[in-house]
This record gives structure tokens, C-alpha cells and sequence, in this order.
């Protein structure tokens, strides 16, 4: 039996679900801490839903073992659950109920649901209770999803695909909910496309693809995989040939004066070129998520 450590929120040891033909999740080993938030990324089919499915004991591993809040998956499932609040990638169906109904039917299923907390909520995310769910726009029923995740105060958070659906400003509010969470001790898994999102509420991202982890850390460390864009404007005429075997420099494209390209690790050796290529304009910056993501995944 798999011996789980105290201080972290999700283990995963060798988690594997064999759907065959190369769709799944392979031999994952993934920690988060208590307390972190923590980003999964990667292409549609990845395997962020199996695994977050995995982790709610929705459906069984093949092979390898997890745990949350050192408690095991399957063993301590219902535990597990009630500490828990798990938003699906598929929005469950609710017919002919209004969603008023639904939070308290909800919340007299959890038990110990603070009412005027739950108010509170819908009024943040400004959710009608005395509309039918059914009738609600796709953006509306997401709301109603968020508040059955959040409504308990839980310990873990694990939300799939958290705003799809939702406006610009109710992403804010839902990384201000997600913010508020963690600093009041909760641990936050969330997979999303929306990588800007992802970026400004993440302690640390996996970047996760046919169904395993490639790379885990900060921004800053997954910066590392290429780690400037640099622009800059040079005389015209200048031969670039020298930049496609400089140490670190990648991807070099040259239209007209403006060249662009990206550097791994050390930048002096490109400065020092620029330098004799009578460099007008000059922009080094680090790389964004989403121009990680599209270079580890080449898109």
C-alpha cells in the first residue's frame, strides 16, 4: 500500500488509466502542497479530465495510486468527496428544477453549508436562484457548477475548465474566488485553456500531454524550456546564417530590418552579434504561458 505524505493535497504515484490506443493517463507521479494552486495544461485529449476524474474516483486506475489530503482515492472515497468540491468538464443535467432548489437540495446533501455564504456567492457571481436551470445560458448553468464547488468552504478544489462560458469579468471574479480560497489555507487544481488565467492564479503548471507530464514547475522554470523573445530592428542587408548556430538562439526570422528569435540561457552572445549589426531597436522580454505552451507543443 502506497504510504501518502501529510503536507501535500494530491499524490500521484505511477497513476495510470489505459483506455488503449495511446488514450489515457501514463504512469503520472504528480504532488501538489497544501495550500498551492496548481495549473494543468495541455492540448484537447491530453488527459487533464481522466485524471481529475481519477482523483474523484469516478472511474478506476489501471495501475499506480493517488491520494487527497492523504487519503486514499478509492478507499476513502466518500472522504474524500466530502472535503472536496469538484467541478466537472460536463455540466451536470438538472431538469425541472430551479437553481434555488438545487443549491439547497445540494447543500442539505453536504450538510454544514453556511446559507448566507451561498448567498453571498450567487450575488458575486450574479446568478439568478429563482431561475430554471434548464433555461439558463451555458455561461449561467457554469455559475451554478462554480457555487456547488465553492458554496462548502472545501479544503480541495479540483475545477475543470472553471470559465468556460463565462464573460471577461466573471473570469475576474473567479480568480478572485480561487485567490481568496487559497489564502484561507485551500488547495486549488484547475486545467484550462485559458492560459492567461492560468498564468496569473498558478503557483506552479504541468504541462501535460497524451495523457503524461512533460514538464512540471514556476513560470519562471518552465521559461527555461526557451527562455526570451527578442525583437529588434538591424541594418538592412545583414546576413543572419550566424544565429542558427549560436548556443541558446532559436528560430531566427528575418522580414525586411526586423528580426526575431528566441534565446535559451545566456543572451550575451546574440547582443554581442546585434552589436555588429547595427541594431536600431532592441526588445528582450520572457515568454508568456501560452508562447510556452505553443512552443512545447509546437502548434
Amino acid at each position: 500500500m502506497a504510504a501518502f505524505t501529510g503536507d501535500l493535497a494530491i499524490s500521484c504515484q505511477g497513476l495510470t488509466k489505459d483506455f488503449g490506443g495511446g488514450c489515457g493517463v501514463f504512469d503520472l507521479d504528480l504532488d501538489v502542497r497544501r495550500g498551492e494552486v496548481f495549473g494543468f495544461v495541455g492540448p484537447n485529449g491530453a488527459g487533464k479530465t481522466t485524471t481529475l476524474r481519477l482523483l474523484m474516483d469516478l472511474i478506476r486506475p489501471t495501475r499506480g495510486s493517488a491520494s487527497l489530503l492523504a487519503l486514499d482515492t478509492h478507499r476513502d472515497a466518500i472522504e474524500c468527496k466530502r472535503r472536496s468540491g469538484y467541478l466537472a468538464g460536463e455540466l451536470p443535467q438538472f431538469p425541472r428544477m430551479r437553481v434555488e432548489y438545487i443549491i439547497e437540495l445540494m447543500s442539505n446533501l453536504r450538510g454544514g453549508v453556511d446559507r448566507a455564504h451561498a448567498n453571498a456567492l450567487a450575488e458575486r457571481l450574479q446568478l439568478d436562484l429563482s431561475r430554471e436551470y434548464e433555461e439558463l445560458s451555458h455561461g449561467n448553468k457554469q455559475k451554478v457548477a462554480l457555487m456547488l464547488a465553492f458554496m462548502h468552504r472545501p479544503e480541495l478544489l479540483l475545477l475543470d475548465e472553471p470559465t468556460l462560458g463565462l464573460d471577461p469579468l466573471m473570469q475576474q471574479e473567479f480568480r478572485r474566488m480561487v485567490q481568496e480560497a487559497a489564502a484561507n489555507g485551500a488547495t486549488v487544481l484547475l486545467s484550462s485553456h485559458v492560459l492567461g488565467e492560468v498564468e496569473s492564479v498558478c503557483d506552479r503548471i504541468c504541462l501535460i500531454r497524451a495523457g503524461r507530464a512533460l514538464r512540471v514547475g514556476t513560470m519562471d522554470e518552465l521559461r527555461q524550456v526557451r527562455a526570451h523573445r527578442v525583437q529588434a530592428v538591424i541594418a538592412e542587408g545583414i546576413d543572419i546564417t550566424p544565429l542558427t548556430s549560436m548556443p541558446g538562439v532559436s528560430d531566427p526570422l528575418l522580414v525586411g530590418a526586423a528580426l526575431t528569435c528566441s534565446v535559451h540561457g545566456s543572451i550575451a552572445a546574440l547582443v554581442a552579434w546585434l552589436a555588429t549589426a547595427g541594431v536600431q531597436e532592441l526588445d528582450i522580454r520572457e515568454m508568456s504561458l501560452e508562447e510556452v505552451f505553443l512552443e512545447e507543443f509546437g502548434a
